[in-house]
This record gives structure tokens, C-alpha cells and sequence, in this order.
């Protein structure tokens, strides 16, 4: 296997809690399809676990050795009701023994997909309204981890899909990873998509590819927020890391984000997403979810799907990602998990169903 690190990194202390490394795989009859003479690839790491399957757990590899290191016996990490990371928080926090709080945005506890998990994982559950949490999430997770603490408790506080300069150390590692796969697998020139919902996936496959003379471009494809937030936020996420590592290379990495398939919001599918995800379970036998994996998989099929139909990859906002699309020969798409998502959006999935 070819080494695909050329430069010394020291990466900060590491829990081994994913099943890595995850395959990277061709899908043959999507490429047909949907690749118009491009080579369509998965990174699957949808398989980084059962229960803490997804992108999350390797963040959590990063925070949890901190946590242990630091001492801290609970920790507190926040999200929308069926949050993935807020699940694989719990199932890391079962694991390990730690205690869990989970800050979750919503109106109800539906007794389901994530929601189900993180009751079976034990975790304490806190439901706070939109309005409130929109407003005021620094305060309330300020006050849950206070309370803790009046409980004789240390509790390490994880921001929203444990994006921060700690949490994308689990991406500048996964780079490496996904750098050595595509050398192995003897690529042309690519491009890298994967969803962005909180930012720190994106900023971790960005940096850690920018360290590589050989590292592809990264494409964010938004599922909420606008380009200009998670560019800031890659920025930001980016440049705490460095802070805190200082021995880190210097580059400085443009993010590239797609805003133009969120389509009525965070959450929320059509069915164009729905009837994807169908199509490519069939083809594939591969699960998107409608939250993250299906918007962004839709993205990648729809830019491909215009350059094939001529459009001017001069055209718009988006014309240096449709450059690289234009001039990539593979196309590698991260799967970053999601699977407990698919089950609250029944309803769509079997009316995608219904139209076949």
C-alpha cells in the first residue's frame, strides 16, 4: 500500500472507537447512470460502526481521549431531535462508561431512529423549543454543564456535529486515509463531495487534503445555511485547530460549498431526494438518508447532470467547483452515515416507492 503521508503530523491523543479503515467503492451501474463518462466512487464511511456508524465517531475518537485525558465524567453535546452525532455521542458515552446529556432541538421526542437509540444508550435528554434553542444554545448548554457541576460532575461540552478545531482532526486523519485509497485505486484526477450540516467533516477533508501535494478538491454540498456560512465556518474551524496545533503545515485551503440543494430546509426532502434515494438503493444496494446523504448525493448527480447538458461551467457562483467537476475523471462521494435518519421520513420514502 502506498503511503499517503508525506508530510510529519503529530495528530493530537486518539480513542480507537471506529471500525477503520472504511472501503472506498465503485459503483459501476450509478456511474452508468448518473456519471455522463465520469467514474462515480464511495467512501464508506457508513460502516465506521453499527450504532456509531457514520462521520461522527471519528470526530468522537478525538473528544473522547480528550474527555479522558482532562478527567471529565459526562458529556454534553447538542442537535436537531434525530441528531446523528448527538447518537453516536450516547453510544460513545455507553461505551466508555461516561455520562451523557443531550441538548435536542424539537417541539417532541419521537420514539424513533436516533431518538430510539439515544434512550437505549441511557442518555439524559433535554428538549428545548427552536425558538429558544436558535436564541440561546451557548447559555443553555453554559447552564446544563453548570448543573452538572453542582453534582460533583465534569462535564466536556461538544459543539453542534463536534465541529470545532478538535472534532476535524477525525477528517484531517480521515484524508490521510481516503488519500492512501485513492492512490491505491490509481484515480485520474478527482474531486471530493460530502454533505455539510455543521461544518467540520468539510473543514476536516479540506485541511487534511491541502496538507498533501496529491490531495483533490472538496466539495460541500450545503443541507443547511448558505455557502458564505460554512466557508466562514471551514475558515474558522481551520484556523482554531491551527491555534491550538501550531506545528501544523501552513496552507491555506480555499473551502468550496454548494448552496443549491437544501431545498425547503434543513431536514426536510422532496421528491427528487426521496425518489434518489430509491434509485440508488436498487442500483447499489447503498442507503442514503434524506437529512445529509440523499440532498448531497442529489447535488453531485445534478451537477454532473448539467455540464453533460452543456451548461457554462463559466455560468453563476459556482463556476471554479464546476471546473473542477468538468475536468475530474473520478468522483469520490463520502458517506458519512445516517442510516437511523431514513426511518422518520417513511412516509416520503414510500410514496418515492409508490411512483416506480
Amino acid at each position: 500500500m502506498q503511503s499517503s503521508r508525506p508530510l510529519n503530523i503529530e495528530y493530537p491523543p486518539r480513542l480507537k472507537l471506529a471500525h477503520i479503515p472504511t472501503p472506498l467503492q465503485f459503483l459501476p451501474r450509478a456511474s452508468q447512470r448518473w456519471g455522463h463518462g465520469k467514474r462515480i466512487w464511495i467512501k464508506r464511511d457508513d460502516l465506521t460502526g453499527s450504532t456509531l456508524s457514520g462521520n461522527k465517531v471519528r470526530k468522537l475518537e478525538f473528544f473522547a481521549a480528550y474527555a479522558r485525558e482532562q478527567g471529565y465524567d459526562t458529556l454534553i453535546t447538542c442537535g436537531g431531535v434525530q441528531s446523528n452525532h448527538a447518537r453516536a455521542t450516547a453510544g460513545v458515552c455507553a461505551q466508555l462508561g461516561l455520562r451523557c446529556e443531550l441538548v435536542l432541538r424539537g417541539s417532541s421526542l419521537p420514539d424513533e431512529g436516533n431518538v430510539l437509540l439515544d434512550h437505549l444508550f441511557g442518555a439524559t435528554i433535554q428538549l428545548v423549543a427552536a425558538k429558544d434553542y436558535q436564541a440561546n444554545l451557548d447559555a443553555i448548554l453554559d447552564e446544563t454543564a453548570n448543573r452538572h457541576a453542582s453534582q460533583g460532575h465534569k462535564a466536556l461540552v461538544i459543539p453542534t456535529g463536534g465541529s470545532n478545531g478538535l472534532g476535524i482532526w477525525g477528517y484531517i486523519a480521515g484524508a490521510e486515509e481516503l488519500l492512501g485509497d485513492v492512490l491505491n485505486a490509481g484515480l485520474g484526477q478527482s474531486v471530493i463531495v460530502c454533505a455539510t450540516g455543521s461544518g467540520g467533516t468539510q473543514a476536516g477533508l479540506t485541511l487534511g487534503m491541502a496538507l498533501h501535494p496529491k490531495g483533490p478538491p472538496v466539495v460541500g454540498v450545503a443541507v443547511c445555511d448558505d455557502a458564505e456560512w460554512f466557508n466562514q465556518k471551514v475558515e474558522q474551524d481551520i484556523a482554531e485547530a491551527r491555534r491550538l496545533w501550531p506545528e501544523l503545515p501552513t496552507c491555506h485551503p480555499t473551502p468550496l460549498t454548494l448552496d443549491d440543494y437544501i431545498g425547503a430546509g434543513y431536514g426536510l426532502a422532496g421528491p427528487d431526494v426521496y425518489g434518489l434515494i430509491r434509485d440508488l438503493a436498487a442500483l447499489e444496494g447503498i442507503v442514503l438518508d434524506p437529512v445529509y446523504t440523499g440532498k448531497a448525493f442529489h447535488g453531485l448527480v445534478s451537477e454532473l447532470a448539467l455540464l453533460a447538458g452543456h451548461c457554462s461551467v463559466s455560468d453563476g457562483g459556482n463556476s471554479e467547483i464546476r471546473q473542477m467537476f468538468a475536468h475530474a475523471e473520478d468522483v469520490i462521494f463520502v458517506h458519512t452515515g445516517g442510516i437511523f435518519g431514513v426511518f422518520p421520513h417513511r412516509e416520503g420514502l414510500r410514496l418515492a416507492l409508490d411512483r416506480l
